[in-house]
């Protein structure tokens, strides 16, 4: 299986004179949050929230700063989080696809809207 890439658009929602920032984020389901790195926290003009440990690939944890509020887009979905400042591309973690109902299609390397859902967002709530 190869790398799977989606096409999104990262918003800050509290400086609206910055642009939003159109990206392939590297779609990684074994990773909870969304993962930015430093130029494009600088290039929305996002604010530190806090600070959070996060364990990374090798096992090791880090001391890394947690942005936000941020709007995430795919297609005709969109949800809202905080963004970890890590690493050097834009990594989409399983709790922003799962809030946007988006599914992993491993055999075709994409990620697409739910079929179920294909026009809303669908989820559980009891």
């Amino acid at each position: 299986m190869g790398l799977i890439y989606a096409d999104i658009e990262i918003t800050n929602l509290l400086a609206t004179d910055a642009e939003p920032y159109f990206t392939k984020a590297l779609v990684d389901t074994g990773a909870l949050h969304l993962c930015i790195p430093q130029h494009i926290s600088f290039q929305l003009k996002l604010k530190q929230l806090e600070e959070r440990e996060v364990t990374i690939a090798d096992g090791s944890k880090k001391l890394v700063p947690y942005v936000g509020p941020i709007k995430i887009t795919f297609k005709n979905r969109s949800c809202f989080t905080g963004a970890m400042v890590l690493g050097e591309e834009v990594l989409l973690g399983a709790i922003p696809m799962e809030d946007m109902d988006l599914i992993v299609q491993p055999a075709l390397l994409k990620v697409t809207v739910n079929p179920e859902s294909p026009n809303i967002p669908m989820s559980v709530a009891k």
